[in-house]
């Protein structure tokens, strides 16, 4: 309840910011304290509802390129994406926008990514997992595996995966903190553990669509866990947080028709954030000094919270890991043959 009232009046937490704060606050104080020749990698499904820039990717995106990181975008619509890409530099002259193709749901595309992106040679400071869709009907990827699950977790595991010794070796060369960031959502604490199956998910069993979205969720929760405790063994000087934007205006609300309903739509609307409120958690966890040194952490109103005890189950998480690498491993290795 106290976590509710607090949200509902944006009172600031530890941090100094809470529910209200918006992106370009929470990075305000720290732009000036920011090591120059920054690099984020941000991926975004959506851009344009409606003719108007909406997605948290595409704010993070221009209020990091405000602060003087340099953003490369991993997109599914580059015509989009070079639409937001005009705004952000029509507002910052000298951002530097860099765009790629990538759709999350395919590994081949995934990996074609990381090679454009490594072909680039260019540091890796920040990883910001943002992508996601949900999709109210079942549907399936070009490997066959439900559609929610294979873009918002693992799309992002390879992603990951592939990217993880370019930040660690970026870190270590710089020696700059590397951050990775997965936003998740509140949702995943929706998941009950008899609910929680691999391969259920991979074949969307008995699919409901909030459920596959909450279910994906919970897992790039627990991956940030299992990576978290990967890297610390390793002692590699980077960090992996998962974040929790709010509920906010975009395209996935109004896809959630079984969370809200057109006739609720305008009254639960006054409690939603807006997109710059949206973005202010991952803005807050990628950049501020606050966050040095925090790792497999929940964020929340860019403040750290609690997750769910599925999500901070570390065997669970171990497992997930588990069997989506030895998945990854036997799909990639099929299409080499």
């Amino acid at each position: 309840m106290k976590a509710t009232l607090r949200y509902l009046a944006g009172l600031a937490g530890p941090s100094g910011f809470g529910s209200n704060s918006t992106a370009e606050q929470v990075t305000e104080d720290c732009c000036s304290l920011l090591p120059s020749n920054l690099t984020a990698l941000i991926t975004v499904v959506e851009f344009l509802i409606e003719g108007a820039t909406s997605g948290i990717g595409a704010e993070t995106a221009r209020v990091l390129a405000k602060r003087g990181v340099r953003v490369v975008i991993g997109a599914r619509d580059l015509r989009k994406a070079k639409e937001v890409r005009e705004k952000i530099q029509k507002e910052s002259p000298h951002a530097e926008v860099i765009l790629l193709e990538i759709d999350l749901s395919s590994f081949a595309s995934v990996q074609r990514f990381c090679s454009e992106f490594l072909a680039l040679e260019l540091p890796l400071n920040i990883l910001i997992n943002n992508a996601g869709m949900y999709s109210q009907n079942l549907e399936f990827s070009e490997e066959k595996i439900e559609m929610t699950f294979a873009t918002n977790y693992l799309g992002h595991f390879l992603l990951t995966k592939m990217l993880l010794e370019k930040i660690i070796d970026t870190a270590k060369k710089t020696g700059i903190q590397g951050r990775i960031i997965n936003v998740s959502s509140v949702i995943h604490s929706w998941v009950k553990r008899s609910c929680f199956s691999f391969n259920d998910m991979l074949c969307g069993k008995n699919y409901n669509g909030t459920r596959a979205y909450a279910q994906s969720k919970l897992a790039t929760i627990l991956h940030v866990k299992e990576v978290a405790r990967q890297l610390k063994e390793r002692n590699a000087n980077v960090t992996i947080n998962a974040v929790h934007p709010g509920i906010v205006k975009t395209g996935i609300i109004r896809a959630h028709k079984g969370l809200i309903t057109d006739s609720l739509f305008f009254i639960a609307s006054k409690l939603l954030k807006s997109i710059s409120q949206g973005a202010s958690t991952t803005c807050y966890v990628a950049l501020s000094g606050q966050t040095d040194g925090m790792s497999g952490k929940y964020f929340t109103d860019c403040n750290e919270s609690n997750c769910s005890s599925l999500a901070n189950d570390e065997s669970e998480a171990r497992k997930l890991w588990n069997d989506t690498h030895a998945l990854l491993h036997k799909r990639l290795r099929q299409a080499t043959n």
